[in-house]
């Protein structure tokens, strides 16, 4: 047994070593790339490429749906790691080994894990962990934060309107976006009986995402807190055995307690899109697909809203996103916070916000940024996206 074990060790120790060398290959690609300006991303190299290994695994015994994942997930990190040259390149990338990252939430926070997702290893992060997205969007702006992560929209529960009003007011500017696929877990500190159970500590967002099973427990009081890892570290410094939390797994890891229910959100398909801030714009090189989000306010008369977004339908540019918001303080009034696929460098794009303007009393650029390519199976809008 222990030789066979020792054999798949140095299989694996050879797949890391070339794996990194496919990577150092990759930056020495990329570098060839922009010396004449070419594409970052060739999907007709990436297909027939794709169709080649298949076929090599399957005269090699190995299933296609095995290859396929296996090679897609190598791709597309050599991609990122392309788009993330490029980008560095063209934005003077920070030359210290570490940042910081403001985030709602602790440890385990779903914000902590998306971090961690998104700026890699390349850098050592440094949390400041706060309470409130107002907090979090001010720690950016007095530069005691390089960059803010915040959660925009949900899959089940729709947007987080109290990120909308953060960003609103402030001079952020997005420069990233992460999809992060949230996987909700009933954490306790023993294994008992569901019914037994008498007290959850969830966050809101986190309890509405598990509504459904939440119900199924009618017996037990939902208690909203402040971040899902925060809520298991109070179950845990409390040492009750009948309450129980909503969190991650890496969040039951972390403090060192049981999964008494796996995977409860009420869609098995659960994604939070988060996006990153940071008190300076990123110019993003063309070749790179992009999103640019706004936000506007119409000019005060019938039919404004719908003249403004025909500029869109002209231009034939695609919105993504459209989402309506009162003004506080302005009652019955509305601002629109919209997405659409685009970079501000295009031509095209220019113009159109041109024409955009003057059917607007109001408009702001909240970010230009790479747009996180994920597979559309995987990532729904919510149910209530306009």
């Amino acid at each position: 047994m222990q030789d066979k074990r020792d054999k798949i060790n140095t299989i694996d120790q050879q797949i890391i070593k070339l794996l990194s060398e496919r990577r150092k290959l990759s930056i020495e690609i990329i570098k060839l790339k922009n010396e004449d300006n070419s594409l970052i991303r060739d999907r007709d190299r990436e297909k027939k490429l794709l169709t080649k290994l298949i076929e090599a695994g399957r005269k090699s015994g190995l299933e296609s749906y095995y290859v396929s994942k296996i090679f897609q997930e190598i791709i597309g990190d050599s991609i990122k790691l392309q788009n993330k040259f490029v980008l560095d390149t063209d934005n003077l990338s920070e030359t210290s080994d570490t940042i910081t990252v403001a985030i709602q939430g602790i440890e385990g926070s779903y914000s902590y894990l998306t971090s961690k997702l998104f700026f890699g290893s390349d850098k050592e992060i440094v949390f400041r962990k706060l309470k409130n997205f107002d907090e979090v969007v001010e720690a950016v702006e007095d530069s005691s934060a390089d960059y803010a992560v915040l959660p925009i929209e949900n899959t089940t529960s729709g947007s987080i309107t109290e990120v909308y009003d953060s960003l609103t007011n402030s001079n952020l500017q997005i420069v990233g976006e992460e999809i992060f696929q949230v996987k909700h877990y009933l954490l306790g500190l023993e294994d008992i009986p569901l019914n037994k159970i008498k007290k959850i500590y969830a966050h809101f967002q986190a309890a509405r995402q598990c509504s459904k099973f939440l119900k199924s427990l009618p017996q037990a009081e939902i208690v909203f807190f402040e971040d899902t890892a925060k809520s298991v570290k109070k179950i845990k410094e409390d040492g009750i055995k009948d309450y129980a939390a909503i969190a991650s797994k890496e969040a039951a890891d972390m403090f060192n307690v049981m999964i008494l229910r796996e995977d409860i959100a009420n869609q098995p398909g659960n994604f939070t899109r988060f996006i990153i801030c940071s008190i300076q714009p990123i110019k993003v090189d063309e070749r790179i697909p992009a999103k640019t989000s706004l936000i506007l306010a119409t000019a005060h008369k019938p039919g404004s809203l719908v003249d403004a977004l025909s500029v869109f339908r002209d231009f034939q540019i695609n919105m993504t996103k459209l989402e309506s918001r009162h003004i506080l303080g302005n009652p019955w009034e509305e601002m629109f916070y919209l997405d659409f696929q685009g970079n501000i460098q295009d031509q095209k794009v220019k113009e159109l916000l041109d024409e955009v303007v003057k059917h607007t009393r109001f408009l702001k650029i909240l970010g230009c940024y790479p747009i996180k390519d994920v597979e559309k199976q995987k990532w729904k809008q919510p149910d209530n996206f306009m």
